[in-house]
């Protein structure tokens, strides 16, 4: 109803334009919007307020040219004006019975749209270092990215999900040195592992594989490993000192093809357990891209020339900076370090850059505490002659787990943590990924697994889901009385639909194409979440209030097709927000 109010607003503009009331150069941004306020009308524009700068013309003498010139429409049963030029629009209740028609023809296509085809996108997220298993902090992101690429393929995006595999640099480092530790230590030696080592039981099951499958090949008597090695934060030393000495003395004492070895294994393990725990919550990929082939084929190299060549590098104290200060930066930023190893820095400007030289636009989806990173980013894309505009960073906040009242902690380092997969096994894929996204994604968020397991209306998602099996019970119960649904004879009748709890519903139904296009364009699913919870309201009210299968077969037939409408938009919903549309509960 939006788009054609839009239409017949600018066959009204146009109109005012051949008469010479507005001038024929105006390029009106027609906006139509709901009402809050029923006696305000359905819908209404401030187009004629917007118009009337440009226009030099009182914005109220405007409302009330267009209104006079506004073609006839049979949905539309007055037309007023309210305050400064505000046009409102008052709709016949029945003609927003079509929207059933519509539901029924088109099905899952509901909704809809193709206001992104021809445009690649490149979504980006979790991409957690492959160091620990996921824990529930990872899941938010997860639920929030996976959604959001559901919305935009729905609006008609090229959509190309990728994990960005960190699979080297100083974690991985840290990760093959404390599964090497953890190795002597099943070989039967005596040591005192690192503090700032990755302490998991997982980092001593993938030692232990190790030891099982290669036996004592990678054993270095512990003396020679720790000797001469700058003591330990609780010894009084410098953790960081402390851990970077050992992982050069395992380099060292195991060799490349071996050390290698221990790397490969522990990643591949972690990466695996990564993938079959995304798998298994809905999040799928068409690309996992390895940090260590952008080494691998000359990309970083590539980006860093990039940036010699723009003048924004210079050597200092025998590093590579990239002068980022000239670009609004706090402070410039090392590329490469005075040992000639690359930062992290260096890996991320050259994906970005390959990315876009891929043909896609960017949407990376970070950590709330990667805020500070995204102009330094953005710089070094301009500098090296790409549109930084072409990259869009979303922020999520990590999610805060409470169980029996009490927070549970999530430290990936210390092993104290939740995964995503006892989440899982305890609330279920369909609530981890409904609750993830009942909030903004930038917001702080309490998740509660009490509240998320109850079997009540409180919670959200029994709510929603409650609503679908609903329909589906009352449909059951037209088989056991050997009554027919004939959905062609209740699209005939659908004028019998006049209750109000009828006209409410088929309201909310009219909603949906425009919730979620905002959902998909904001990258914002909570508002789909929200919407589809007024939904199941607007139904439950209904199903609460009336019986639909009644001795009138033209009436029931026309509540038929109407809940039956309504259960097609709950689980097109659903499906978009990557949960399940149950039949029965």
């Amino acid at each position: 109803m939006k788009t054609r109010l839009a239409s017949l607003l600018q066959l009204a503009i146009e109109r005012l334009q051949q008469q010479g009331i507005l001038a024929t150069d105006l390029t009106p941004d027609i906006q139509i919007e709901r009402t809050r306020d029923a006696s305000h009308g359905d819908f209404a524009s401030n187009v004629a307020l917007t118009l009337a700068k440009p226009a030099k013309k009182n914005p109220r003498q405007i409302a009330e040219a267009l209104v006079e010139v506004l073609p006839k429409d049979s949905a539309i049963t007055q037309v007023t004006i309210a305050g400064p030029g505000f046009i409102n629009f008052f709709l016949d209740p029945l003609s927003q019975h079509s929207v059933i028609n519509t539901i029924i023809e088109q099905g899952e296509a509901f909704g809809l749209s193709q206001q992104g085809a021809g445009k690649k996108v490149q979504l980006e997220f979790v991409s957690a270092n492959p160091t620990g298993p996921l824990h529930v902090g990872h899941g938010r992101g997860a639920a929030y990215g996976a959604t959001v690429a559901n919305l935009l393929t729905a609006m008609g995006y090229q959509v190309h999900r990728e994990y960005y595999v960190n699979d080297a640099g100083r974690q991985m480092d840290i990760l093959a040195t404390s599964v090497w530790l953890r190795y002597l230590e099943a070989c039967g030696q005596v040591l005192s592992f690192p503090s700032n080592g990755y302490k998991g039981s997982y980092v001593l099951d993938i030692a232990k594989t190790i030891q099982q499958k290669h036996g004592g090949i990678y054993i270095q008597p512990v003396e020679a490993v720790f000797d001469d090695i700058a003591p330990d934060e609780p010894a009084g030393g410098d953790k960081e000192q402390h851990i970077d000495g050992l992982i050069q003395r395992c380099k060292a004492l195991l060799g490349e093809p071996y050390y290698r070895a221990i790397f490969d294994t522990a990643l591949g393990s972690i990466l695996s357990d990564i993938r079959a725990d995304l798998e298994d919550f809905g999040v799928q990929y068409d690309n996992w891209f390895s940090e260590r082939s952008l080494m691998d084929n000359g990309a970083i190299d590539k980006a860093i020339e990039k940036l010699k060549a723009s003048g924004h590098m210079y050597q200092k104290d025998g590093a590579w900076w990239f002068k980022s200060t000239d670009f609004g930066d706090e402070k410039d930023r090392v590329v490469i370090r005075d040992n000639g190893q690359t930062t992290y820095f260096a890996s991320d400007i050259a994906y970005h850059l390959h990315t876009l030289e891929r043909g896609f636009d960017i949407i990376d989806i970070w950590g709330s505490d990667h805020h500070g990173y995204i102009a330094r980013v953005k710089a070094a894309l301009q500098a090296m002659g790409a549109d930084p505009e072409r990259m869009k960073v979303l922020l999520v906040q990590f999610a805060v787990l409470y169980k029996g009242g009490e927070k549970m902690q999530m430290s990936t380092r210390s092993g104290e943590f939740v995964t995503l997969r006892e989440l899982r096994e305890e609330i279920g894929s369909d609530a981890a990924r409904y609750f993830y996204v009942t909030r903004k994604s930038e917001q702080h968020m309490d998740f509660d697994l009490d509240l998320a397991t109850a079997q009540s209306n409180e919670n959200p998602l029994f709510y929603v889901q409650y609503a679908h099996a609903r329909v589906c019970s009352v449909m059951r119960l037209l088989d056991e009385k050997n009554l027919a649904y004939t959905p062609a004879l209740g699209l005939q009748q659908l004028d019998k639909l006049t209750e109000s709890h009828e006209l409410s519903l088929i309201d909310a139904l009219n909603r949906y194409p425009e919730k979620l296009n905002q959902a998909a364009l904001q990258y914002e699913p909570h508002q789909l979440g929200h919407y589809l919870r007024e939904l199941a309201t607007e139904f439950h009210s209904y199903y609460n209030s009336h019986k639909f299968i009644v001795d009138d077969n033209e009436l029931m037939q026309a509540r038929l097709v109407l809940i039956n409408a309504c259960k097609q938009v709950l689980h097109n919903g659903l499906n978009l927000l990557g949960v399940n549309a149950p039949e029965s509960m």
